[in-house]
């Protein structure tokens, strides 16, 4: 009796909890928390294997309606669920480069525990001010032709990859973590296969680049709720990393599965879906994830963001990719006709728009890019002529210019993932071609 008092003593007053009442597919419906959980809380269930963390989804009442970050075979009703009280945070360090982690912090990567920092950074942080931020910076090296030539990036861009599946786009990543101009790339994982996770990290991103990387991760098989997690805790690290005042690059692949985890979150909360099943949570949730990318305010670095969007059938009008294509500062597309073609990496440079253009770069070099631009959009106007003999040289100039000079184009900007490119020299290679071919 006196060892029970003293527990009882020794007790928070102010932990609150409830019971599981019912679980029903990935929801959970938790009684003895009204007036106390609020949409985004976290939750502690002791499940028979080991704790499970949960998030509340949705409120009725005195019940809540929540998700968990694991699966929920281990529960049963009657489970106690404890509200935690703290905002869910992560403590990145410098020490987590080179490190492999989940949406909850934990290491996937078997290397031991994570040093945690002294400053806690919110998993659902707001984005910055609009009037305090900084503007846009100066051109970012990426070391890939077809971007630094046609659709460049600057520090703090936003630029969202287009891309279907099998098209090269996890090699094109692999490139820009290695070889941007950038002290720290923060890679999210998002809904990826499990098999292609390891051959990712150890053959496209390298040693080299996983050095200065910290890749998040959360397979295709992983709950709806941790896939989500995952894409704001790439945000939460990338930040952590821009308020010491570094260039940050934020690679996340892709932005179409962390939609879909919101579907399933929404749809299960009772949200009525409005466009092809997506319910409206999930627009705002991508408004909110894509905007804390971006310039930091004074005195602090910047995230560089590049985003995937999975256009299936290559549909570039489907909801999400239409939402995105609004947000971003601009987008790049990758076209399956082109990877066939044997061009790599498969950008279509004519579809691809950077809106930091034409100021991002001098005068001389905008020029050269419009021309070559030019040469290309009119070789792909007469392409099918070209190819079925239709067409009789000398009946235009343009097209014999664009004849001469397109597969000489088309061989600089095909590139695989050890040969990085320069700037300066991509683009006097490229004043080259176009002073042969106005020559011929």
């Amino acid at each position: 009796m006196i060892e029970l008092a003293q527990r009882v003593r020794g007790a928070d007053p102010h932990r609150r909890f409830g019971t599981l009442t019912r679980v029903q597919g990935a929801c959970l419906t938790i009684a003895g928390l009204g007036g106390a959980a609020r949409i985004g809380a976290r939750l502690h269930l002791a499940g028979e294997v080991g704790p499970v963390a949960a998030e509340v989804t949705a409120l009725d009442g005195s019940n809540a309606t929540a998700m968990a970050f694991a699966p929920t075979e281990s529960l049963v009703t009657g489970t106690p669920v404890e509200l935690v009280a703290a905002e869910a945070c992560l403590r990145p360090s410098p020490a987590w480069l080179g490190r492999v982690i989940d949406g909850l912090g934990t290491p996937l990567d078997g290397l031991g525990p994570l040093p945690q920092g002294l400053q806690p950074a919110p998993l659902r942080a707001s984005p910055p001010p609009a009037a305090e931020r900084n503007r846009v910076g100066s051109l970012l090296a990426t070391g890939v032709r077809a971007l630094d030539l046609f659709a460049p990036l600057c520090d703090g861009q936003r630029l969202g990859l287009f891309a279907g599946s099998g098209v090269g786009k996890s090699v094109l990543l692999s490139m820009l973590a290695r070889w941007a101009d950038c002290d720290v790339a923060v890679i999210g994982l998002i809904g990826e296969r499990g098999r292609e996770v390891q051959e990712f990290i150890a053959d496209d991103l390298g040693p080299d680049g996983l050095a200065r990387s910290v890749v998040v991760v959360a397979t295709s098989d992983a709950p709806a709720l941790m896939r989500r997690q995952a894409a704001f805790a790439t945000l939460a690290v990338a930040e952590h990393f821009r308020a010491q005042g570094l260039r940050v690059l934020c690679l996340m692949d892709s932005v179409t599965r962390f939609a879909m985890a919101g579907r399933e979150i929404g749809l299960a909360a009772g949200e009525p879906p409005v466009t092809r099943g997506y319910p409206p949570s999930v627009f705002a949730d991508l408004a909110r994830l894509l905007e804390r990318a971006g310039p930091g305010r004074a005195g602090e670095g910047s995230i560089t963001g590049l985003f995937t969007v999975l256009v299936d059938g290559d549909d570039h009008d489907e909801p999400v990719a239409d939402t995105v294509r609004g947000i971003l500062d601009g987008h790049v597309v990758m076209s399956r006709r082109i990877a066939e073609r044997g061009r790599y990496p498969a950008i279509d440079l004519l579809k691809s728009v950077s809106r930091t253009l034409p100021d991002c770069l001098p005068p001389p070099d905008n020029a050269l890019r419009l021309e070559a631009r030019r040469i290309l959009s009119t070789y792909a106007d007469m392409e099918e002529l070209i190819r079925l003999g239709a067409y009789a040289p000398g009946a235009s100039p343009e097209v014999d210019c664009a004849i001469a000079v397109a597969p000489g184009i088309e061989a600089l900007l095909n590139q695989t993932k050890e040969d990085r490119g320069d700037p300066g020299a991509s683009f006097a290679a490229l004043a080259g071609l176009l002073a042969a071919g106005l020559v011929a």
